[in-house]
C-alpha cells in the first residue's frame, strides 16, 4: 500500500473523512444539547410515585413541552424507571374508573399520560389509541401517541400520527417540533426536518425554544450538505 493510500485510510472513519466525521460528531452533540426536550401535545401528569401517594394525574391541556430526553429512536428518556408495583398502584384507580365507563376520554388520556410519563410506552400507546378512537380530532393526543410510537422504535407510525395531528392543527408547535426530530433521526431526512422546523418558526414566532430550533436547522442543513458531498 502506498503512503498516500495509507494516509487516506487513516483520515477516513466509517466512510467519512476526518473533517466529515468531526462535523457529524458536532451535529450529534448539538442534537443532544439543543433538543433536551421532546414536545408534549398534552400536559404531563404527576410521576407515578407521587400518584401512588394520592396525587391525581393532571388533566389534559396544551402545554407544549415536556422534559423527556431524546437520544434516538426507540430509546427512552434518561430518567429513573418507575418500579412496576408503584406504577400498577398509581394506575389502579384509573383502571377502576374505566371498568364502569370504558369510553371515558378524560380517564383514558390520564391513564395514557401516566404510562407515558412512567416510560411504559406500549401501555401508553394502548390507551392513546383508545382515546383518539373516541376523539379523532384531538391533535394533542395524536401528538403524544406519535411520540410514544417513536420511543418504541416505530418512526413511520410516529410520522403518520404527527401528520394526522397537523391535518387538524397545521401549526401545532409541539407536533412540528417532534416531526422534525423524527424525520431527521428516524428517517435520515435532514432536509425534510428543515422544512418542518422553518414552518414551525414561521407560524409560531414566539415559540419558547426558538433559538434551539434555529440551531437545529443550521445543523440539519450542515448534515444534509455533508451527506450530499459524501
Amino acid at each position: 500500500m502506498s503512503d498516500t493510500a495509507h494516509n487516506d485510510n487513516k483520515n477516513t472513519i466509517a466512510g467519512f473523512t476526518t473533517v466529515q466525521a468531526y462535523t457529524l460528531a458536532v451535529i450529534t452533540l448539538a442534537i443532544g444539547i439543543a433538543v433536551g426536550y421532546f414536545a408534549r401535545g398534552s400536559a404531563p401528569v404527576a410521576p407515578a410515585a407521587e400518584s401512588a401517594q394520592g396525587a391525581a394525574p393532571a388533566a389534559m391541556g396544551s402545554a407544549p413541552v415536556g422534559a423527556a430526553q431524546l437520544p434516538g429512536i426507540g430509546s427512552a428518556p434518561q430518567q429513573q424507571a418507575v418500579p412496576p408495583e408503584v406504577l400498577a398502584k398509581a394506575a389502579q384507580p384509573l383502571l377502576t374508573q374505566l371498568q364502569s365507563n370504558p369510553n371515558d376520554f378524560d380517564t383514558l388520556t390520564k391513564l395514557a399520560n401516566l404510562y407515558y410519563d412512567s416510560q411504559a410506552y406500549p401501555q401508553a400507546i394502548e390507551y392513546y389509541e383508545k382515546a383518539v378512537a373516541i376523539q379523532p380530532d384531538n391533535a394533542d393526543v395524536r401528538t403524544d401517541l406519535g411520540t410514544s410510537y417513536w420511543y418504541t422504535g416505530d418512526a413511520d407510525k410516529a410520522i403518520a400520527s404527527f401528520e394526522k395531528a397537523l391535518a387538524i392543527r397545521p401549526n401545532h408547535p409541539g407536533t412540528l417540533f417532534n416531526l422534525g426530530i423524527v424525520k431527521w433521526q428516524g428517517k435520515k431526512d435532514p432536509q425534510g426536518a428543515v422544512v418542518v422546523w422553518e414552518k414551525l418558526l414561521k407560524t409560531n414566532p414566539d415559540y419558547p425554544q426558538k433559538e434551539q430550533v434555529q440551531m437545529l436547522i443550521e445543523r440539519a442543513k450542515m448534515h444534509g450538505s455533508n451527506v450530499t458531498k459524501g
